[in-house]
């Protein structure tokens, strides 16, 4: 009896995984490659900045009128998770890949992860009523979404598989979900190796031997790296708090945004901090960076998202811990390229902490 149950439960998560994982990865590779576009062609017209606030009318209005359930993005999926109500829209999907793209293509700070997350959840989670699962195996089909997501955009199957359980563990989920949850990881990561889009890869060169030194100073940059975390989040928090409570009509949010962040790129003269910031993030495990580079990405991804337009926040954590991990390498003798990965992971990690006791 145990072993028919054991074969039944492979079969059928094997059967989803390889289907989600397959459409998971197309829906990322399209992102990845429209969100390549978009950006280059950003860098190369940069008059198309003067058009943020229109940007942000049309996400604003959109989610206004299309969207009111599906604005909540990764919140919705872990509400749906701790406690089901109705099935994720299929709508999501669509709404959230076509907002972050205007986002990136018109000059906003923000990432991508949550685009991901959002679609490929979404897309899974239109297969609870195709097959008629249950409360449990709904729980299941939405942590591969999230594994799927992660996974594929950035081209991390173990990272993806793990993160999905992270982002529920407090949920207290059932250790069977570990089989489809890497399965599909690495399935949706395949996928998107088939197609014609590349993944950003960062490399530390040169790592000292372990010394009490090299540990003690590990300790002590944790610190700083953790109260960029807390800067980050407080930052995303008080910006939207800002917005809804000055301006309550949700569609006015990201015009008046779009049009501060345009005057801002303008007057300073540089693209710098806005979009996902990836040659900054290559530039930082190579060359020390100044210290107000990271508190810039700060304002500009928190007022970014506080005001409503799409994206997620990882990558824009990347750009912060591995900028404030270049800066520090002026003062910790540490080599700039591993202080750059240490930050890269550490503010990471820890924003993920502070989401998690959040819930």
């Amino acid at each position: 009896m145990l072993l028919k149950s054991t074969l039944k439960f492979f079969f059928k998560w094997t059967f989803l995984a390889v289907i989600i994982g397959i459409i998971s990865g197309f829906t990322s590779g399209l992102f990845l490659y429209s969100l390549e576009l978009v950006t280059d062609y950003r860098e190369i017209n940069q008059w198309i900045i003067y058009f943020l606030p229109f940007g942000g009318l049309f996400i604003g209005y959109g989610y206004y009128k299309f969207g009111k359930r599906v604005v909540e993005g990764n919140n919705l999926i872990l509400e749906e998770y701790s406690n089901p109500r109705k099935k994720i829209p299929f709508r999501m999907a669509p709404m959230v890949l076509l907002g972050t793209l205007i986002t990136h293509l018109f000059g906003g700070s923000a990432g991508r992860e949550g685009t991901a997350i959002q679609m490929s959840t979404s897309i899974a989670d239109q297969f609870t009523n195709l097959f008629s699962l249950d409360k449990e195996d709904r729980k299941i089909i939405l942590i591969c979404g999230i594994s799927a997501g992660f996974a594929s955009v950035f081209g991390t199957p173990l990272a993806g598989a793990i993160f999905a359980i992270e982002v529920l563990f407090f949920s207290k989920i059932n250790f069977k979900i570990v089989f489809p949850t890497f399965l599909v990881a690495f399935i949706a990561y395949y996928t998107v190796e088939f197609l014609p889009v590349k993944h950003t890869h960062y490399s530390i060169p040169f790592i000292p031997a372990i010394s009490f030194k090299m540990v003690l100073w590990t300790l002590l940059v944790g610190i700083p790296f953790g109260f960029a975390a807390m800067l980050f989040s407080k930052s995303t928090h008080w910006w939207g708090n800002m917005f809804a409570k000055y301006i309550t009509f949700p569609p006015l949010r990201p015009i008046v945004g779009g049009s501060v962040i345009a005057f801002a790129i303008i007057l300073m003269g540089t693209t710098q901090f806005i979009g996902l910031g990836i040659p900054t993030i290559v530039d930082s495990f190579q060359t020390q960076q100044l210290g107000y580079v990271f508190l810039l990405k700060i304002l500009f991804t928190g007022f970014t998202l506080g005001a409503g337009f799409k994206g997620g926040e990882v990558t824009p954590l990347f750009f912060v811990g591995a900028t404030l991990g270049s800066f520090l390498s002026f003062y910790i003798p540490l080599p700039t390229a591993l202080l750059a990965g240490m930050g890269f992971v550490a503010v990471f990690q820890e924003q993920l902490k502070r989401r998690l006791l959040a819930l």
